[in-house]
């Protein structure tokens, strides 16, 4: 959805264009996928990171245009809600020490928009959903004001033909009906991209979907919303409602949502995923580019931009997404969307060498394992980890048989796999052992971002009402983070000196 568009209101022959165009893209694809070498080059990682802006009363500050403007940074843009803003990484060759690399750039941008930010008594936070937001934050006035989210609103209205409904169980339960797609900007991600070779796109994919669910459980962080206590990983569900453009759907409805986590294992190639995207889901903004003609491009041995294709695709919510990229000679990159934003920069990193060592770690056994846990076990495993964070029972296979473990016993099982993974691709020894070792203390102590603001924000309950419990949560978490130590160092909220273990939650939850 990086692309901004000039239009917000379209017609009947605006979407029938669009989809001849889709098709056309599709053929262009399948022909540029095929030119021997396309896509080869060195393996290159990057992150976006998705910020929320708030104020001296802990409260969402909606001044993400002047706060943008203050930093005067290209790799800062604009994001759904007007208090949220997202940082661009640079992509970075994955030998060395990219992970160090990642963890400076990210402090170095996050720093220039706490400064212009500071200039408007506004401060950053890095949590997956602000826990101080209420119900008034997020009607229509909270989107950002530009075309693509106004068109995007008006399109997935256009599909549904009525309201949002959001039905999150959890320790409480939240129902609510919205008309605009507000709520989606409730939630902030880390999102990690991989370039991969065209022949190992399929196998990195599969490996990627394997290794989300334990990567999520992990490191959860959006436990509350609107002073509910929900999923470890509310995130996850409030994301898939908020722009669901299925009309009146039901759990077990037959129609595919827009936001998944997929519909079967990749076989053969990237193309299968953007086939699958065009087929499945109705175009939300047609907006074409007259300047290129994908298959005229092809024809004449260049790298179509395929405009529209990557338009269309960025409104079809998957948990891992394929990329295609022209730039560079055209190449193409897994997204891995599922890891939230915070608690603090070192966790986000080690969050996510967790998670891309993981996948890399898998690949070579990518095609045995498709075998040996079935899809719909793994998207089980992603919902589960979500749900219950580092006490969900995930399905693993054991020697040559699946069988079911606690997400913090399962780490031992993967933290080899991850380092193999990692080191095969060339990161330094020490680089590996130091960010993997962060997500080992999280897993030693039994602590992540999601339980650190529940029991904080039920110890505050006690004493005090859910929002003034919310905002006082939300002043440690941000005093503590901006002190950059990872979670597991945090003090016990509950000032009992206990070391705070997921078992009591999964009885909760």
């Amino acid at each position: 959805m990086g692309i901004e568009i000039e239009r917000t209101a379209f017609e009947e022959e605006d979407y029938q264009r669009f989809e001849h165009r889709l098709r056309e893209s599709l053929d262009a694809l399948a022909s540029v996928l095929e030119r021997p070498g396309f896509g080869r080059g060195e393996t290159t990682i990057g992150a976006e990171l998705e910020l929320h802006l708030v104020g001296d009363d802990a409260r969402p500050s909606p001044i993400n245009r002047r706060v943008l403007e203050g930093t005067n940074d290209p790799r800062v843009t604009l994001e759904v809600d007007r208090f949220n803003l997202e940082i661009n990484g640079q992509p970075t060759k994955i030998a060395g020490r990219p992970f160090t690399a990642m963890f400076e750039e990210l402090e170095e941008v996050a720093g220039r928009i706490r400064c212009a930010a500071a200039a408007h008594a506004t401060r950053v936070v890095a949590i997956g959903i602000l826990p101080t937001l209420e119900e008034r934050d997020l009607g229509p006035s909270a989107l950002t004001d530009g075309r693509r989210y106004a068109a995007l609103s008006q399109g997935l209205r256009r599909a549904r033909r009525g309201d949002f409904a959001v039905r999150v169980r959890g320790v409480d339960v939240l129902e609510l009906n919205t008309q605009d797609i507000a709520f989606e900007g409730a939630n902030t991600s880390l999102q990690l991209h991989l370039r991969v070779a065209p022949e190992d796109f399929a196998r990195t994919y599969n490996a990627a979907q394997l290794a989300s669910g334990p990567a999520l459980a992990l490191s959860t962080n959006s436990p509350l919303f609107l002073g509910k206590r929900l999923w470890e990983e509310t995130r996850v569900a409030l994301f898939r409602q908020s722009v669901d453009d299925r009309p009146d759907a039901a759990p077990d409805d037959w129609r595919p949502s827009r936001v998944s986590f997929g519909h079967g294992w990749v076989r053969r190639s990237a193309l299968e995923l953007f086939k699958e995207a065009v087929s499945l889901h109705e175009p939300l903004l047609p907006v074409i580019d007259e300047s290129e003609s994908p298959l005229a491009s092809v024809a004449e041995g260049g790298v179509p931009s395929l405009r529209e294709l990557r338009l269309h695709c960025g409104t079809v919510w998957r948990w891992n997404r394929a990329i295609y990229d022209a730039a560079d000679g055209g190449h193409l990159r897994v997204e891995l969307r599922a890891l939230p934003a915070g608690p603090t920069t070192r966790d986000m990193v080690a969050s996510g060498a967790f998670a891309l060592g993981l996948t890399l770690g898998l690949v070579p056994r990518a095609d045995e394992l498709v075998n040996v846990i079935t899809f719909g076990q793994a998207r089980r495993n992603f919902y589960e980890a979500a749900r219950h964070g580092p006490v969900a029972e995930l399905i693993w296979p054991d020697a040559s048989r699946a069988r079911l473990l606690v997400a913090t016993r399962l780490f031992a099982h993967l933290l080899p796999i991850a380092r193999d993974g990692l080191l095969g691709a060339g990161v330094e020894k020490g680089e590996v052992d130091a960010w993997l070792g962060i997500v080992g203390d999280r897993v030693e102590r039994a602590m992540t971002g999601s339980l650190w603001q529940r029991a904080c924000f039920d110890q505050l309950s006690r004493r005090a009402d859910p929002k003034h419990a919310a905002r006082e949560m939300l002043e440690r978490y941000m005093s503590l983070s901006l002190e950059g130590r990872p979670v597991a160092e945090w003090p016990d909220p509950t000032g009992s000196g206990v070391v705070l273990g997921p078992s009591t939650n999964r009885e909760q939850t």
